[in-house]
């Protein structure tokens, strides 16, 4: 009821400042370098994909060194000790709806673990958080059926009232259903803990270490990311081999 009198209430000036942000939006490129590959030896290997949107896809880095994919890969090798085979598939823009459709349509590796990055596009292209959610669930149950993984992480949005490119009230009202998502999905994800779990992202986010563009995270803040997964991963990992 709040956020339904409150998008009323703002609405004039929130449809003006986000057709004004699409026309003026610095659009920088996802990162260069390979979308398949592998990181450490040892006895064991973690077979992981990452998926989803812009920010999976590393807009705001120069290469998938600086992005999320490679370090993260790194870094689990490293804790693991073993070899991490991993696969990248992203596409700028994409909602929850979009990422199904895309997994849905490739051909998909055996996988133990998946890391699903949506969910901010789904705000800024207003799709339902119930739809939003359902889609999630339909990507979470197709990586099960199709590829075998085990655990699939589906981390919380950033604070988008804090991304320097967003003017106010659009960044609070963004902010708001951010955390209204993050909420929800951290909820649908302790349901499914079989297959799902939810990353929490706070303390991540430093908006001095964002992209040019004030919207992706640049290099340092990827990194901070990729730690912030390992992490987790590490721990469904553990989990899981119990």
């Amino acid at each position: 009821m709040l956020y339904a009198a409150a998008r009323t209430a703002l609405k004039p000036v929130l449809v003006t400042q986000a057709n004004y942000l699409r026309r003026t939006a610095l659009e920088l490129p996802e990162a260069d370098g390979p979308r398949v590959g592998a990181a450490g030896r040892g006895p064991h290997t973690l077979r992981l994909l990452l998926a989803g949107d812009s920010c999976a896809a590393g807009v705001g880095a120069r290469t998938q060194d600086e992005a999320i994919i490679v370090p993260l890969a790194e870094q689990l090798a490293r804790q693991t000790g073993g070899r991490v085979e991993w696969q990248l598939i992203a596409r700028t823009g994409n909602t929850s709806i979009q990422t199904y459709e895309m997994l849905a349509a490739e051909a998909l590796p055996a996988l133990d673990v998946a890391i699903v990055i949506t969910g901010v596009n789904d705000i800024t292209k207003q799709v339902p958080l119930h739809r939003a959610l359902l889609y999630r669930e339909r990507i979470a149950r197709l990586l099960r059926e199709r590829t075998g993984a085990r655990q699939v992480v589906f981390p919380s949005l950033p604070p988008i009232d804090q991304f320097p490119s967003v003017p106010h009230p659009l960044a609070w009202w963004a902010g708001l259903m951010a955390e209204r998502n993050n909420r929800a999905q951290a909820r649908w994800a302790e349901r499914r803990a079989d297959l799902v779990s939810h990353c929490s992202m706070d303390g991540v986010m430093d908006p001095k270490l964002m992209s040019e563009d004030g919207f992706h995270p640049g290099p340092a803040l990827y990194a901070r990311v990729a730690q912030r997964l390992a992490e987790h991963l590490t721990h469904c990992i553990e989990q899981v081999s119990a």
